[in-house]
């Protein structure tokens, strides 16, 4: 239970119960409507879905030892794919198309990264300025919109509709993540993808496709970034050509928020959602006390910053505590390298 509640397994969650508690207090000293609003807190929901599922899979792909720079290009160019061709297929189709084409874009990036050998971050920054340029050509540069009422009922209906009492955004992001979560917490595969990033050479000599989770990562992180750009789509009938740029950077801080490894074999993707939501819990915060954008930044890089530092410290503080004798019965670090893991 220490180590289960501690700053390292739980610090994101404290985090974002102190600000939520922080936020309330300030607004209710100053006379503004309640913090703890379910307007408000279904709002904070709302806006995190679509970063929190591109979370949720970039975390995986950081288990494995990798990362993607691209996502936000991804779902910009998912968004742009889904206005153009919706109003001659429908949504439905048009959602196929556009996440056909985001997949496509993961497969390259697991292609180039795991069978050509070239650095996950020279491919994802090369994808990113890419499929941006790409995203540009396909609008010639200019906003897009949606031409038929029965197509933009579909995308209303389809991300501003409400089930069990709350956007469907949320339902989307809470049932991706729980489908993610039973994966990596409770089968082979789940397993299999702790131990790709964790010690790939051991896991191949185990017998793991290693490159093929890798991979599979890559493709899972695109398709997450094509569903977003689809609910971007959606949300607002329209998309800019310059949409979602930069928020690549607010996906991987969620991640590391939530104490997910940037160097692969350990993570969570429960926790990452809670990242995702300190950042918006932030943002929202800035909009409610009146706080100007230069703030936001300020305070978003610091409590970043601050995470990684907690993450880092906490690692070397326990490192001790590993290392010293084992109890009486378990086996001595030599014995434990020489035992085959068991996956």
């Amino acid at each position: 239970m220490r180590r289960i509640l501690g700053l390292r397994e739980a610090g994101v969650y404290y985090a974002l119960l102190l600000l939520v508690a922080a936020l309330t207090a300030v607004t209710a000293a100053l006379g503004r409507p309640s913090y703890l609003s379910p307007v408000n807190l279904t709002n904070i929901l709302y806006q995190t879905a679509p970063v929190a599922i591109m979370g949720v899979a970039m975390t995986v792909v950081l288990i494995t030892g990798n990362f993607d720079l691209s996502v936000a290009s991804v779902a910009a160019l998912a968004a742009a794919v889904n206005i153009l061709v919706i109003d001659r297929v429908g949504f439905w189709a048009a959602m196929v198309v556009s996440l056909a084409t985001a997949g496509a874009a993961g497969l390259l990036n697991g292609l180039m990264v795991e069978l050509v050998g070239i650095n996950a971050f020279i491919v994802t920054l090369g994808t990113l300025t890419a499929i941006r340029g790409l995203v540009l050509v396909v609008t010639h540069d200019r906003s897009l919109m949606v031409g038929t009422p029965t197509a933009l009922n579909a995308m209303t209906s389809f991300e501003s509709g409400r089930a069990a009492g709350l956007p469907r955004p949320i339902l989307y992001m809470a049932g991706f993540t729980l489908l993610i979560w039973l994966v990596l917490r409770f089968t082979t595969a789940g397993r299999r993808i702790y131990a790709a990033g964790g010690n790939p050479e051991a896991a191949r000599l185990a017998g793991i496709n290693v490159r093929g989770y890798k991979l599979g990562a890559f493709v899972l992180s695109s398709l997450a970034a094509g569903f977003a750009g689809v609910l971007y789509a959606s949300r607002f009938g329209a998309m800019n050509p310059t949409a979602l740029q930069g928020e690549e950077l607010t996906v991987i801080a969620a991640a590391i928020l939530g104490g997910t490894s940037l160097f692969g074999g350990a993570g969570s993707v429960l926790k990452t959602v809670a990242g995702a939501l300190v950042l918006y819990t932030l943002t929202n915060g800035f909009n409610v006390l009146n706080l100007g954008a230069n703030y936001q930044g300020l305070i978003e890089g610091t409590v970043l910053i601050a995470a990684a530092a907690i993450y880092t410290v906490g690692g070397r503080w326990r490192a001790p505590r590993l290392s010293a004798d084992p109890p009486s019965g378990a086996p001595d670090a030599h014995q434990a390298q020489s035992q085959p893991a068991v996956l």
